[in-house]
């Protein structure tokens, strides 16, 4: 019963507090300092603090007193332009487009300036270091220490290599592609050449059966002899190959016309030729050369057996 009691207090004073609230906001509303719409608390704005005492005390607890071998730090302005710059400036400074010196977003002047100023100070050092007695070149027998392990290095080589071979296969791969782009195009130019002389040849037999060509010819390379067209050597075809070796080779083999029956037969000059006549005598002595034991001649069935025989006794 008491739990129940002490809730329904919480409740009513929750209630009266949200009322309250919102008399406040109603109020502020009305004398004016709310304004319609999203109402935020902004923090209050942080005054900038420029303690000149503090930060001078801070630098001369960590400025060290050091020599000034041991700071190498030099203050000087930038190195003066090149030539071809200078003149460039010049003509900016004629025309009044100064401005562009001062243009930080420009990446090439700005590298230009660190340049110069580092220029500057490599001139204005160097001759301190020397007068120290401090070297500024390197020995010639000086050898660094890398500043990769040989771990490291190795996995770059492998690397560059895997590259490199990669590459190495992508080229031989494309080039088979080529070799094959190629060997397909010649193997197309053959099959239109096929078809080409094909049909020079289906046009050459319709023409001889019109009558408009004399001879068969065209059935050979050189192509058909039409009528009217000029002629070589013979009679032969005027064109690229030459048809005079196939005729002679023809001539040769089948002879140049004529009576062809009983040309082998024998006549009164052939039985008298004696030349080719070869006698059936063969040479005494085994075959060889004069002097020398020729091979033996191997014994026959009967004779083997019975050696084989007397050596098995």
């Amino acid at each position: 019963m008491a739990a129940t009691i002490d809730s329904d207090a919480e409740s009513v004073e929750s209630f009266s507090g949200s009322d309250d609230s919102d008399r406040e906001l109603m109020e502020a509303y009305k004398s004016g300092l709310l304004k319609p719409g999203l109402n935020i608390e902004l923090p209050a704005p942080r005054q900038p603090i420029n303690n000149v005492a503090g930060l001078k005390q801070k630098l001369a607890d960590f400025r060290q007193d050091l020599d000034w071998l041991e700071r190498l730090d030099i203050t000087t302005d930038p190195a003066p332009m090149p030539a071809a710059m200078a003149e460039v400036a010049n003509i900016e400074a004629a025309k009044g487009t100064t401005g562009r010196d001062l243009d930080v977003h420009n990446d090439f002047q700005r590298e230009m300036t660190f340049y110069r100023q580092a220029q500057a100070a490599v001139i204005s050092a160097l001759p301190r270091l020397q007068k120290l007695g401090v070297p500024t070149t390197r020995p010639e027998d000086y050898f660094a220490e890398m500043a990769k392990s040989d771990v490291h290095m190795k996995k770059v080589r492998e690397r560059l290599l895997s590259k490199q071979q990669g590459l190495e296969r992508a080229e031989k791969v494309r080039k088979v592609r080529e070799m094959r782009k190629y060997g397909k195009q010649v193997q197309q130019e053959v099959l239109l050449k096929r078809q080409r002389e094909k049909k020079e040849l289906i046009k050459s037999v319709k023409e001889y059966r019109k009558g408009k060509i004399d001879n068969l010819d065209f059935l050979d390379d050189e192509g058909p002899l039409r009528k009217g067209q000029p002629t070589g050597k013979k009679g032969q075809p005027t064109g690229k190959k030459g048809g005079a070796n196939r005729n002679s080779y023809k001539q040769k083999k089948f002879g140049f016309g004529g009576q062809k029956k009983r040309s082998k037969w024998n006549t009164e000059e052939s039985s008298a030729d004696m030349s080719g006549f070869k006698s059936g005598k063969k040479p005494k002595g085994p075959p060889g050369k004069k002097g020398q034991k020729g091979k033996q001649p191997r014994p026959g069935k009967n004779r083997r057996q019975k050696m084989k025989g007397g050596k098995r006794r």
